[in-house]
């Protein structure tokens, strides 16, 4: 035998440094349609949050969210967009696969970014059966209301669920004069409830609601017959949903914050403490100990030397 046969691992020893994640472990049946709608006949809140990657699909999904939507807010959270305008349809369908892989309980929901869907009913539903085949979600979101039920049909129509979007639409923006409050005076809230009741006609399971009074959500969610899903729109909507990244707090200090936002931890700070601390153990060779490393025995280690010598 030689000396490097000698040196080499045993096969099938893994002694690479990365290694999957690996999916989630989950007991719980996947949540379908039928979870959905029986959650709301229920009145039992929905749970929605995105992921735009596996390992923040991953933990949303071991937590035993109902929904996981890969929104297009991954365009600024993920892809450091200024906004979700930019991002494009391929990159939607790229993230939509890595989190499907993550998801083995959640309703995956993927949305049809700004440009994708908006010409016509036909390019709505190309753009859709690409996000549900290659992308691997369960359903598609899109935004808009009344001008938007035609397209949803088209979409439902062909068997794939839609999950709409109606309120502060962000891929809207320039045309609403900002990331504005909607449904705050009677005819904004009237078209809100116009919108709502659209929608469900053209046959979406599901609602999102933005940035709209409490009240006129409640009011509007007690008068429809599938759930709202709110972002700023109060508890009185059938379930809620934040950007992880958003709720999480992975973000540096003074970052603007929508009012409706509830920092649940400080992902922020504590990757920054750990990765200070990496730093400073690198520069100090603290890092790596010995417990680190992997063992070669001292009779193998001097025939290695040997060689060394030999060679020179």
């Amino acid at each position: 035998m030689s000396v490097s046969q000698r040196l080499m691992p045993a096969v099938g020893v893994r002694w690479s440094s990365h290694s999957p994640l690996g999916a989630t472990l989950t007991t719980r049946k996947p949540v379908t349609i039928n979870t959905i709608q029986s959650l709301y006949r229920k009145k039992d809140p929905i749970t929605v949050i995105t992921a735009h990657d596996f390992p923040s699909a991953h933990v949303a999904d071991h937590a035993g969210m109902d929904i996981i939507l890969v929104g297009d807010s991954l365009a600024m959270v993920a892809m450091g967009m200024d906004d979700t305008s930019e991002v494009l349809l391929d990159e939607m369908i790229l993230h939509c696969k890595s989190v499907a892989r993550a998801t083995k309980g959640a309703f995956t929901v993927g949305d049809l970014p700004m440009g994708s869907y908006e010409i016509s009913p036909e390019q709505a539903l190309a753009s859709a059966i690409r996000v549900i085949k290659e992308g691997r979600v369960k359903a598609v979101k899109l935004e808009g209301g009344k001008d938007m039920a035609p397209t949803i049909a088209k979409i439902t129509g062909a068997g794939i669920p839609v999950l709409a979007h109606i309120g502060l639409t962000p891929q809207r923006q320039n045309a609403l004069g900002g990331f504005r409050v909607q449904g705050k005076t009677i005819s904004s809230a009237a078209k809100f409830l116009e919108d709502a009741l659209a929608v469900q006609e053209a046959g979406a399971f599901a609602m999102v609601v933005e940035a709209v009074p409490a009240e006129v959500a409640e009011l509007v969610t007690s008068k429809l017959n599938v759930p709202t899903i709110g972002i700023g729109a109060g508890n009185g909507c059938s379930g809620q949903v934040l950007v992880q990244v958003d709720m999480l707090g992975n973000f540096p200090p003074g970052r603007f914050l929508p009012k409706f936002v509830k920092k649940f931890g400080n992902v922020w700070a504590e990757s920054l403490k750990a990765i200070e601390q990496y730093k400073a153990e690198v520069k100090s060779r603290a890092y790596p100990a010995p417990e680190h490393t992997y063992p070669m025995s001292k009779e193998v280690f001097e025939e290695f030397e040997k060689y060394v010598k030999e060679r020179e």
